[in-house]
């Protein structure tokens, strides 16, 4: 944890920097020099990136956030295709059936029209006989038999008919019961044929245009698919793009950072060369620089108060300078687990820099002690000091919560009580805080 979060909490600390004055940040003379003017004007210019920095990354947020939805888009997309291209293949497989017994109508048509065929070749081949017996009918109807002894010649010709209807009319009349019945059958085949022909294929016109509509559905969704897909794309080559120029923009602003430290160094050598103190005046404003409530700035160089510093909160350590954070790293500053509320206070005379919630961190608090050193305080749940405010060594700057804040909790360990972060950084770079603490709390820190 502390190899991740509390790295990136110094890191983003480092970043914070800036909003402090290096004319306040030194002790240095009224008169501004020209090492200070540099620095002021790399401070704006640092200032200012660390705004369009700021820029990006919410745009590269929001770009993220984009990209995921477009994502939940197609997954959507394709699982409404999947759906759609089962019902696609169910309807071929219904069309298919339909085809199926249409054939087997067919079929039965065709047989049925055999039959007919066969009936009609049957009846041709008893036509002379049907149409022999159907003249002697008609000639019974039109005369009918004579008396039978008025004439002998009549008793001849009735009986010559009464012989041929005799040989003719039971055959006659079963071949006209068959073809009566295959013809009843075959009418009744047709009509059935018919109307199964008509439910089909108004049952196939149903599936066409269901066919045709769910394949206009699919070109529609893959379209979709398609431009989401592009989206997606786009919106990816814009993240690395912002990516690319948010790492530029926080080279930029390392290097500037780099910069602002030398131009301070060369202010507090130029600022020492002109102070031309001795020794024993150096001792005794050490002696008597934090006894002053009055002052306004530092009396003593953050460097000479080495052995004077108080603890900012009453509390037992977790976790000192450069101990194992349990994920092959080290830490960076030293964790102390307080009270419910304790009361937290500037370690040292300082300008506030930042203070405030800064990311998954919570409150964060950093003070510019002055010649390059700055202090980073995290984990309190409330600040009571204003960005640019001047504090005492001692004045109380926050106060701790009931459990743990969000940065406090990185540090892995610990009950649960509120635990207060502190981290020295000198030019942004950080240091062990212990040889700045009082005797009996530095071997209490050390302990």
């Amino acid at each position: 944890m502390i190899r991740t979060a509390l790295p990136r909490l110094g890191l983003a600390a480092a970043l914070l920097l800036g909003t402090a004055s290096p004319l306040r940040a030194q002790s240095a003379p009224p008169d501004p020099d020209a090492f200070q003017r540099e620095a002021m004007q790399k401070l704006v210019e640092k200032q200012a990136r660390e705004a369009e920095l700021k820029a990006i990354e919410q745009r590269l947020d929001g770009n993220i956030e984009v990209r995921r939805k477009l994502e939940g888009e197609i997954a959507a997309i394709r699982a409404d295709r999947a759906a759609l291209n089962k019902a696609l293949l169910d309807t071929t497989a219904r069309t298919q059936a339909g085809e199926e017994k249409l054939g087997d109508l067919e079929k039965r048509l065709a047989l049925s029209q055999s039959s007919e065929a066969a009936i009609r070749r049957s009846l041709e081949s008893r036509r002379g006989l049907i149409a022999e017996v159907l003249a002697a009918l008609q000639r019974i109807g039109r005369r009918p038999p004579p008396a039978v002894l008025v004439r002998p010649e009549d008793i001849l010709e009735a009986v010559r008919a009464s012989m041929l209807l005799g040989a003719v009319v039971p055959d006659l009349r079963q071949e006209v019961e068959i073809l009566g019945t295959d013809l009843a059958e075959l009418v009744r085949l047709r009509d059935n044929i018919a109307a199964e022909k008509t439910r089909i294929g108004a049952e196939m016109e149903q599936l066409a245009a269901e066919r045709q509509r769910l394949a206009s559905l699919i070109e529609a969704r893959r379209e979709r698919e398609a431009s989401a897909a592009k989206d997606v794309d786009a919106q990816k080559a814009l993240g690395d793009q912002l990516a690319g120029q948010a790492r530029s923009m926080r080279d930029f602003v390392e290097k500037i950072e780099k910069e602002i430290s030398v131009a301070s160094k060369a202010a507090e050598a130029a600022r020492q060369a002109i102070e031309q103190e001795t020794r024993e005046q150096r001792e005794r404003m050490t002696a008597l620089a934090f006894k002053d409530p009055a002052r306004l700035a530092p009396k003593i160089a953050f460097a000479d108060a080495r052995g004077l510093l108080s603890l900012p909160a009453a509390g037992s350590r977790l976790r000192g300078f450069g101990d194992a954070d349990g994920a092959g790293g080290t830490t960076r500053g030293i964790s102390l687990e307080t009270r419910s509320g304790a009361l937290v206070s500037a370690p040292s005379d300082a300008w506030v820099v930042y203070a405030g919630p800064f990311r998954s961190f919570g409150q964060l608090l950093i003070l510019n002690a002055g010649g390059g050193y700055y202090i980073l305080l995290a984990g309190m749940q409330r600040i009571d000091v204003a960005l640019n405010q001047f504090v005492l060594a001692g004045e109380p700057v926050a106060v701790m919560g009931e459990t743990s804040e969000a940065a406090a909790t990185t540090v892995g360990v610990g009950t649960g009580q509120p635990v207060l972060y502190i981290e020295f950084r000198k030019d942004g770079v950080s240091v062990d805080p212990t040889p700045w603490w009082t005797k009996s709390q530095g071997e209490k820190v050390r302990g």
